[in-house]
């Protein structure tokens, strides 16, 4: 059965940022995918250079307007991102919200891209937006732990915090959450790095339930862009395979990430060929070897901890053909 998901990102025409990320990977994994450039550039902004237009809340629409009177408006998800303009936001929840109402089992991923490390990179004025309008609307969310902290008002400096966050943002929302990135101490050392989720449930008797996922992910020394477009697409991908297990879900997340990465490294120090990395990418969703899961029961986690699936960073460049586009 066709499954369709509308993503609203970026573009560029030399990188893989967006929806360049994104929606390969799905379709490689069987899904449809309906593409809104939310920016066309020549390339990511981390250049010294770049030109290209920004897509207007009314040109948005105008988009939207001709899916709906072709009537192949129908969607199962909804992917978003980078995003610079507030009214541009506000339509893109104009639009899940309508279609939401056409289709109630319509799941919406967003990745709430504010800033990192302390710091916002998008206008200030996007907050309250994220906070009031697109993350109540929002079914699975992906933030760092800045965005987290930022959305909640709430800072992380301990585990029980963090899962009071994840609560939090439930109370807003999402039942999935994924903290992609933390400060917190590794119990594997300081070569590693932390994430979490959390995952709210109604059992069929109504009572609700709540599956904790703890990460401990190797950290590779290389910093790019691009991991996180990735990343929201294979969540989105994995919890529709899996949509009450998001241990499962994050493993064969993480996989894929880890898989691709290390591919590319091995690449960029001139281990593989372009047909060999193609060839890999293609098989993106075979990957799932030698994971090893187990309880931690007194903080209530399902740890991920196996270096053989584990080993990436989020912050690092999606690149599933960079021999397309060596700098």
């Amino acid at each position: 059965m066709e499954c369709r998901v509308l993503s609203i990102q970026s573009h560029v025409v030399r990188g893989y940022v967006g929806n360049k990320s994104a929606s390969f990977p799905l379709q490689v994994l069987g899904f449809e995918v309906d593409s809104i450039n939310s920016v066309q550039f020549s390339n990511h902004t981390g250049y010294s250079h770049w030109k290209g237009q920004v897509l207007t809340a009314d040109e948005l629409h105008v988009l939207y307007e001709g899916i709906k009177l072709n009537k192949v408006h129908q969607y199962d998800y909804v992917l978003t991102g980078y995003t610079r303009d507030t009214s541009f936001l506000e339509m893109v929840v104009d639009i899940i919200q309508e279609l939401k109402r056409a289709n109630p089992n319509l799941v919406y991923v967003c990745d709430p891209v504010l800033g990192d490390h302390g710091s916002m990179y998008v206008p200030q004025n996007l907050y309250p937006v994220y906070k009031n309008k697109v993350v109540p609307v929002a079914d699975i969310i992906t933030p760092n732990q800045f965005e987290a902290e930022l959305l909640t008002g709430k800072n992380i400096t301990t585990e029980k915090d963090a899962v009071e966050v994840m609560d939090l943002l439930h109370a807003m929302g999402p039942d999935t959450v994924v903290i992609t990135s933390s400060d917190l101490p590794s119990r594997l050392g300081d070569r590693f790095l932390v994430s979490l989720g959390s995952q709210r449930k109604v059992r069929p008797d109504g009572s609700r339930t709540t599956q904790r996922v703890r990460m401990e992910v190797h950290k590779v020394d290389a910093v790019f862009v691009g991991t996180g477009d990735l990343f929201a697409a294979m969540l989105l991908a994995w919890t529709h395979h899996y949509p009450d297990d998001l241990k499962m879900a994050c493993e064969k997340t993480f996989s894929v990430m880890h898989h691709v990465i290390q591919r590319t490294i091995s690449y960029a120090h001139g281990e593989k060929t372009h047909q060999e990395v193609f060839r890999h990418v293609c098989f993106v969703n075979g990957f799932v070897d030698g994971s090893v899961c187990h309880k931690n029961t007194s903080a209530s986690f399902i740890t991920l901890n196996s270096p053989q699936t584990l080993m990436c960073l989020f912050n690092i460049l999606y690149v599933y053909i960079i021999f397309l586009c060596s700098v």
